[in-house]
């Protein structure tokens, strides 16, 4: 996250800070027997101090730490407080108010004076026993800091933040709102025809696009917001495994969707421990092979057209194929006959399945067998991908393949028996057209070819529709897509073209229809279903 960013959520979170103070104290001044108020003060300057002595605003840091050593003696002492000390220190939370401001307007403020009369009160507040009232004061020593003279001065000056914050369901609402704009214009500009040549139509068009944009745009958040949280992850995971590890951010500014960041939190988070238990070794062995007894992780995003592509990679052993093939005959998941006709890459695979691990034993990180499954099943759950490439000694990368925004989905439509569908760009690898020819039949199943491979072909029709006649045709028009490196070829009517469109997700009663993930309206009013495709991928399995 850029430096500027960090800046002004600090300043937002300072404000609210520097408020909440105000309002604690005046209620503290009222009811000094609250033990709740103090410990509520004590823990905001607690936590203003810490922030911005990570910023680097050292003012704000000192006023803090003195506060807090403050009101940590009062919450010990349970010293009674008079209207003289509450001024004090009404003045010194403005001080702390007008240095927070300065962060953002450059100017220069001079806290020294009220930094010395809160150690003086410090001080008395130490050698004050519990039965007597803090009275002493002290003149303020900095020259160029001076008393308020009078009642106005002692008000300070009220600023809001640029920033607000909007509830999530709001943003949804607003999406959803957009969304039936672009229905109705697109549904206007299909029944004029022609008519939709004009200039009026051309700024209906541009508007309404930017309106649908604007919106998308807000729901855009920084990665960095969630990557930041990985040091104490990374710090916690290591330290139970007794292992050095060191964590690198990359792209932080890249922005996403805050729905996609949030599903795939947990699959990071996942990964990262992996990385520390499963991928980085002991520092003895690292040192035995020749490495720095200190391993290294990399958190890294970067955009890709309309996606972005997140990866975890580990300087660690790396994933031997030959070590996933046993353990998966160990736990039943294949048999040895099989094993022998995977490849490295397909072996791999193998983690993704439910109950598979490769730990020897079990921690509280690694070793239970459940995770890799959940970890895959949230990124295909937004149309993601998530691919591994490893080399033995010298680490492992998974990368995350997802769409930068859920709010429009780019679809490639065609028919069956003149009813519209929608499959997704994301895992479409090509279309093709097959002579029926060609194709042979195994068992219950057609095969055509693809680059030199076998194919297997769905006809849709037959899952969707119950009509068998997908094969009564000379040449079949099949739309390849992919998924884990497996490949299925969907048999279709007609193709249509690409289009953007806001998918909604079914709802009861519908919500359990198989290969369907939700549906779209069209510009006609016509509803258009979206194909579910690792569900639709589910029947290689069953073909197998």
């Amino acid at each position: 996250m850029q430096s500027h960013d960090l800046r002004d959520i600090f300043l937002e979170e300072a404000r609210q800070q520097y408020d909440e103070l105000n309002k604690l104290l005046a209620e503290l001044e009222k009811n000094q027997q609250e033990s709740k108020i103090i410990q509520a003060i004590f823990r905001i300057i607690h936590t203003l101090k810490g922030n911005a002595a990570a910023m680097g605003f050292e003012a704000i840091a000192e006023l803090c730490h003195i506060l807090e050593d403050i009101f940590s003696t009062i919450k010990t002492k349970n010293i009674p407080l008079n209207a003289d000390f509450f001024n004090d220190i009404f003045r010194a939370n403005d001080k702390i108010g007008e240095l927070i401001e300065s962060i953002a307007s450059g100017q220069k403020v001079n806290y020294k004076g009220i930094k010395t009369r809160l150690e003086v009160i410090f001080q008395n507040l130490c050698n004050t026993s519990a039965e007597k009232t803090l009275v002493e004061q002290v003149p303020l020593n900095n020259s160029n800091e001076t008393q308020p003279s009078s009642p106005e001065e002692l008000q300070p000056e009220i600023s809001l933040s640029d920033t607000i914050k909007i509830p999530i369901r709001k943003l949804d609402h607003l999406l959803n709102l957009v969304g039936e704009l672009i229905i109705e214009r697109d549904r206007l500009m299909q029944s004029l025809g022609n008519q939709t040549r004009s200039n009026e139509f051309a700024r209906l068009m541009r508007i309404s696009s930017e309106i649908q944009y604007s919106v998308m745009d807000i729901r855009l958040v920084q990665v960095g917001i969630l990557f930041q949280k990985f040091y104490r992850i990374v710090r916690d995971a290591a330290t139970l495994e007794k292992k050095e590890v060191n964590l690198t951010l990359q792209g932080t500014e890249i922005e996403i969707d805050r729905t996609i960041l949030q599903t795939i939190s947990d699959s990071l988070v996942h990964l990262v421990r992996n990385a520390v238990s499963h991928g980085i070794e002991m520092p003895e062995e690292r040192i035995r092979m020749g490495k720095n007894p200190t391993g290294n992780i990399l958190l890294s995003a970067h955009a890709d057209k309309d996606s972005v592509i997140i990866e975890v990679l580990d300087d660690g052993k790396g994933i031997n194929p030959s070590l996933i093939r046993k353990k998966a005959i160990e736990k039943g998941i294949i048999s040895a006959e099989q094993a022998e006709k995977l490849s490295d890459e397909d072996s791999l695979q193998i983690i993704f399945e439910s109950g598979f691990s490769s730990a020897e034993k079990i921690t509280e990180i690694s070793g239970r067998g459940v995770g890799m499954d959940a970890v895959r099943k949230a990124v295909e759950s937004i149309g993601g991908k998530i691919h591994i490439r490893t080399k033995i000694g010298e680490g492992t990368s998974f990368r995350l393949r997802v769409p930068s925004s859920m709010a429009v989905k780019t679809v490639l439509l065609f028919q069956l028996d003149n009813v519209t569908y929608a499959i997704p760009i994301a895992f479409t690898e090509s279309v093709i057209s097959l002579p029926m020819s060609s194709c042979h039949k195994v068992g219950k199943w057609y095969i055509g070819e693809y680059q030199s491979k076998n194919l297997l072909l769905l006809p849709l029709k037959e899952k969707l529709h119950q009509n068998s006649n997908s094969w009564k045709t000379d040449k079949l028009t099949v739309i390849v897509v992919s998924l884990d490196g497996k490949y299925i070829g969907i048999v279709v009517d007609k193709l249509l073209h690409q289009k953007e469109i806001m998918e909604k997700p079914l709802t009861a009663p519908l919500e359990h229809i198989r290969y369907i993930s939700g549906a779209s309206i069209m510009g006609n009013g016509e509803v258009c279903l979206v194909l579910d495709v690792p569900d639709l991928m589910s029947i290689i399995a069953q073909a197998s």
